[in-house]
């Protein structure tokens, strides 16, 4: 729905040192012995599940639904660790949903109480991160790629363009370690799921050379310097403000490198010991309707519900590449994972490459 901030994204620098009574539902007596009241507490990313569609799900079901919002994985995952959080719904990244079951802070799902699975895209169907959709329901997705203003560079498809020497000064990295290394690794024949020691040590080094001829790293107002012709190619997120440059100037376009670069999902997952599970069945269900999940599109975020698409009253970000990637683009991105021990190559290449 926006560019995603470094806490926010899969790729949070944070991670590193740390590292929906529709009918729908299961049961809805809404008794304490079939799995709580009427009532649910939701924590999630903040403007991700808009309020349009708590309310109506609220007015459909006398459901009370709180929402709680988080700005990354790793304060989510905290605040479960400490066993006083009361949620009944979460709203993982896909690597945290990995994290979540590692630490057992999430429950399987009940896939007999799950109505809708089918509308899903084929990209979110027993996604690598989560098999069988066994603890997560994907909710919205974004992607990670670059952006080009075409006045300085005709046409561009691959990474190559980042680390061109010809555009010296002109071109932005996010700042971002895991987000730098998807490039790096891409470009040197990797893929970004790489935990090879010596692969990422092939990307440090592109990363390395790369920077002698960057403008700077920039996670915030890159859209705007490539708008204004002040960036010719930037690193970038897919969402919002990378979405609204690219409707409003026809000069900016938004792609995802032939390479693959990196797709991204928030979904939804109930953690141990949660009371409403009835209600956040309920919940997950209503979502899972493609009339719904358009409802996030419209609010500017790209639904994991192929379906969702024909009631999107918003046109236009079906057809912006950086609200909704080409089916055909994001068959070869890759889901960006949990590293896990790997990722001390990673903190420790990121040293080198920002003291170079």
């Amino acid at each position: 729905m926006r560019a995603r901030s470094v806490s926010k994204s899969a790729l949070a620098v944070t991670t590193v040192t740390a590292l929906v009574a529709t009918g729908c539902g299961g049961s809805d007596s809404g008794s304490a012995s079939s799995g709580g009241g009427k009532e649910l507490n939701i924590y999630a990313w903040a403007g991700e599940i808009p309020d349009a569609v708590v309310k109506k799900f609220e007015k459909e079901t006398g459901i009370k639904v709180t929402v709680d919002t988080f700005d990354s994985n790793e304060t989510m995952t905290a605040k479960l660790s400490s066993g006083s959080a009361g949620y009944d719904l979460i709203e993982p990244s896909q690597y945290s949903v990995q994290q979540l079951i590692g630490q057992q802070l999430i429950e399987p799902l009940d896939h007999s109480r799950v109505k809708g699975l089918d509308n899903l895209a084929d990209k979110f169907r027993d996604p690598s991160y989560d098999p069988g959709n066994k603890y997560s329901i994907p909710w919205i997705w974004g992607t990670t790629g670059f952006a080009y203003n075409d006045k300085c560079i005709p046409s561009a498809s691959s990474w190559k363009t980042l680390f061109d020497a010809k555009y010296k000064g002109k071109v932005y990295m996010l700042d971002n370690m895991l987000a730098a290394y998807i490039a790096g690794l891409q470009v040197t024949g990797a893929r970004a799921t790489s935990t090879d020691e010596g692969e990422i040590k092939a990307a440090t080094d592109a990363l390395i050379d790369q920077k002698k001829m960057l403008a700077g790293y920039n996670s915030t107002n890159y859209p705007q310097l490539l708008s204004t012709g002040q960036a010719c190619a930037a690193q970038a997120w897919s969402g919002t403000a990378m979405a609204k440059v690219v409707a409003a100037n026809p000069h900016v376009h938004y792609v995802l490198p032939e390479e693959g670069g990196s797709i991204w999902t928030d979904g939804l997952s109930i953690p141990k010991g949660a009371k409403n599970t009835d209600s956040a069945y309920q919940f997950i269900n209503y979502l899972l309707k493609p009339e719904i999940a358009a409802m996030a599109t419209d609010a500017g975020s790209a639904s994991a519900n192929a379906k969702a698409r024909d009631f999107t009253k918003d046109k236009k970000a079906l057809e912006n590449p950086a609200v909704y990637a080409s089916d055909e683009a994001i068959a070869n991105a890759d889901f960006l994972l949990d590293p896990g021990t790997a990722m001390t190559h990673f903190q420790q290449g990121w040293t080198k490459v920002k003291a170079s």
